[in-house]
């Protein structure tokens, strides 16, 4: 299972934006832990989803960028002549 760690600071700012939400949205109160609950479960929801798609995206640039490189290699061949001269 994957376990998503977010720095203390961030995640704080997060709970509070969660509280924010409910309160400016839903027009409730909801506590410091509650929210840090919800949020504990939305990663754990949400989590795996996110990371496999930030994995896909980042596999799709490193295939672009490999394709840029032989594209590059490709066009430092030089042409070879085999014809016999004399």
């Amino acid at each position: 299972m994957l376990v998503l760690k977010i720095p203390k600071e961030q995640k704080q700012t997060v709970i509070h934006n969660i509280q924010s939400y409910f309160d400016d949205e839903l027009s409730q109160t909801l506590g410091e832990l509650a929210a840090e609950n919800l949020l504990d479960f939305m990663l754990k929801q949400l989590g795996p989803t996110i990371y496999n798609q930030a994995i896909r995206d980042a596999r799709a640039v490193v295939m672009q960028q490999m394709e840029r490189v032989d594209e590059e290699i490709y066009a430092l061949e030089q042409s070879v002549d085999l014809r016999y001269r004399d």
